[in-house]
């Protein structure tokens, strides 16, 4: 994420690229019409970028008013109409996503006329309304219900590579519960590159106490960790939640959750990465429950290519990975993984009869954004249904982002080696739940 912004700051200095757009162009609907930031494009940014970049989250600046649009104008214009921004990369041409950022072509010239035109105000009377966010106390799924924190704090060197590190945080919960939302909020977000949170159920083996874990990491969870599996027991979930940039809070629809069995404790899988100034980090999950029946369980899985073997300087290296429903099932969402040398990530649907379709390719794989892609509709699998993932890689001198494309490269936790995990959100068909959480508050 943060290499995207380095394009706003250097069109800010004065490396502008000129627009194709001509000034006084149609974008309001008459010819030569002006358009000004009250009347037309504070509405743009209210619908599609303050929801990130507004006062407390993670975006460099707040887009909310015109004294803080104004000095970004240029540079909003080139990273709107290259489309870096909003960020979304996946092929119009396969599925419908609820949550799509991507701006409709009206938009894009809006804004481009807009600064062509001068970038004026406007009579501030023609603004809307601010918008309002779910911000409560720092959290963007509102005030949890609980809040789990790391037991002890991390400390992290000042430089070196930090291997992923474990920690053990007990629940408590004396009943079942039922997530609709959580949030993770990293202690040191200078030093915090990625979190996965995976539930340990009671039952399957020893709970571990409060605190740090002794295993070292093997590889699994969103973001690619197994280790994080170790945590997992015998729950069929991948994973509560996660985070890593781009990614946002889960936040699922009323009769969807997530569960955490009663005694479950939560495995923090930590990866750091060093900065050369070092510090300690304490990170937490806020957690909001279900206020109402559940009758779907989300489950989270990934279909895997662990076997890579990236040659040298491969421009287009491709690798496979396949996961089996073994139940009629429904899908949510999709999540492709993979690190600096990812090319490009596509999911297709096999059917029982043979028949295929692509649900979603993202041909611009983008490491910065871990977007996950939310279907509008639940995706129909049938037992027996497969999840075909294919993705290439660039290990080349052309990938600009490419660590070293004089080396082989294989699986690893480290970004400058590679993963590949086609991830997914889905649940059981036939599976109702409404009796077991009726009594649930």
């Amino acid at each position: 994420m943060r290499r995207n912004w380095l394009i706003l700051l250097s069109l800010v200095t004065g490396a502008f690229v000129a627009m194709t757009v001509p000034f006084g162009s149609r974008a309001d609907g008459g010819p030569g019409s002006d358009v000004t930031f009250s009347k037309q494009v504070a509405p743009i940014l209210y619908r599609n970028c303050a929801v990130c970049h507004h006062p407390g989250t993670v975006a460099p600046m707040s887009l909310l008013t015109y004294k803080e649009v104004r000095p970004w104008a240029r540079a909003i214009q080139q990273v709107v109409a290259s489309r870096t921004m909003p960020p979304w990369h996946a092929d119009p041409k396969y599925g419908v996503f609820e949550n799509d950022r991507h701006l409709d072509q009206k938009d894009v010239d809006t804004i481009v006329t807009w600064v062509n035109q001068g970038a004026k105000e406007g009579n501030p009377s023609d603004r809307p309304a601010l918008p309002t966010f779910a911000d409560q106390e720092g959290w963007s799924i509102g005030k949890p219900d609980v809040v789990l924190s790391m037991s002890t704090t991390a400390s992290v060197p000042d430089t070196g590579t930090v291997p992923y590190r474990f920690f053990a945080v007990p629940t408590n919960f004396t009943e079942d519960r039922y997530v609709q939302a959580a949030e993770i909020h990293r202690g040191n977000p200078a030093l915090v590159h990625h979190v996965i949170i995976n539930v340990m159920e009671p039952g399957a083996g020893p709970l571990p106490p409060a605190g740090e874990l002794n295993f070292e990491a093997s590889g699994e969870g969103r973001g690619g960790q197994r280790g994080a599996g170790r945590g997992r027991n015998s729950n069929p979930d991948g994973m509560l939640i996660g985070w890593a940039p781009g990614m946002s809070p889960l936040v699922l629809k009323p009769g969807q959750a997530k569960l955490i069995k009663k005694g479950s404790v939560l495995i923090f899988q930590m990866h750091y990465t060093t900065n050369g100034e070092g510090g300690k980090d304490q990170t937490s999950v806020g957690l909001r429950f279900s206020k109402g029946p559940v009758e779907k369980r989300v489950i989270t899985t990934g279909a895997f290519a662990r076997q890579l073997d990236i040659p040298p300087g491969d421009p287009n290296y491709e690798t496979n990975a396949v996961m089996e429903f073994k139940e009629d099932s429904h899908i949510l969402s999709f999540m492709p993984h993979m690190h600096l040398r990812g090319k490009d990530f596509e999911y297709r649907l096999v059917l029982p009869d043979g028949s295929s379709k692509i649900l979603l390719n993202v041909p611009r794989y983008d490491f910065s954004w871990q977007t996950t892609y939310i279907f509008k509709e639940p995706v129909a699998a049938p037992k027996g249904s497969k999840i075909e993932c294919k993705a290439h890689f660039d290990n080349s001198t052309n990938n600009k982002y490419n660590p070293d494309p004089t080396k082989e490269v294989r699986w690893g936790q480290q970004t400058w080696e590679e993963m590949m995990i086609g991830w997914l959100d889905y649940t059981i068909d036939g599976q109702n739940l409404r009796q077991e959480t009726a009594s649930l508050h």
